[in-house]
């Protein structure tokens, strides 16, 4: 295993990258972090229709959800990969197909995840920025998104540890990533499967496992942080 590492340390962590394109846990890596990024905004948006008192907003923002955790990653890399040429017009490469299912995907278990930090803050802090004359807007950018990301932010850690895992799907659509990585050194070698997927799975657990204990961690701080004064709305 040691010699297989040595040998192709450097297609495990950029893929063919100078002579190629860039892959490995770079790429798997880049992905998670543009997914999550760009699926943050969205979101937002369906954790706020979600809590909306209006039907017209709510009840699509909950079918969204509902549909697209109900139904397997899987499928979303295949429709993206399938339909985005249609609708744009060119092929779609497999790193934009797996990122734009990412986001898709992601969006809707990001928002169920803001949405819980939304509802778990204490009632008083809304009543407390609608006494001081803050409108419903306002009071959600100015005092209760602030608060709940804070809160989030081990959830947020761990959704990014899934969302690493699940760019291993990638693999399918020839993403240039680690999975993608592990399996070209796999064909060159042929008779070390073990060796090679034991690698992968060693690198995946390795770098979950430190995401997963920072997030620990953050939870940790936030709950002793929790201990001191409450938090004080002050008037912009």
């Amino acid at each position: 295993m040691l010699e297989i590492l040595e040998n192709n340390w450097l297609l495990f962590l950029v893929g063919q990258y100078p002579h190629g394109p860039i892959g490995g846990l770079a790429m798997t890596l880049f992905m998670a972090v543009i997914a999550l990024a760009l699926c943050f905004p969205f979101a937002i948006a369906l954790a706020l229709a979600r809590l909306s008192p209006y039907r017209w907003l709510r009840l699509p923002a909950t079918a969204i959800v509902h549909t697209v955790r109900g139904l397997p990653l899987i499928m979303f890399i295949f429709w993206t990969y399938f339909v985005s040429p249609l609708v744009i017009g060119r092929a779609v490469g497999g790193v934009e197909t797996l990122v734009i299912a990412l986001v898709v995907y992601e969006a809707a278990y990001l928002s169920e995840i803001i949405r819980a930090g939304i509802e778990g803050l204490p009632k008083g802090q809304v009543e407390a920025a609608r006494s001081l004359g803050l409108r419903y807007w306002p009071t959600t950018i100015k005092v209760v998104l602030p608060q709940a990301l804070h809160n989030m932010l081990p959830s947020m850690v761990s959704q990014f540890v899934s969302t690493i895992k699940e760019t291993s799907l990638g693999y399918v659509i020839s993403a240039h990533e680690l999975t993608f990585a592990a399996s070209q050194v796999n064909n060159v070698l042929l008779t070390q499967p073990f060796e090679v997927y034991g690698i992968l799975a060693l690198t995946y657990f390795a770098l979950c496992f430190a995401l997963s204990s920072l997030a620990r961690l953050i939870e940790r701080r936030i709950s002793s942080g929790r201990g001191g004064a409450p938090g004080v709305i002050v008037a912009a």
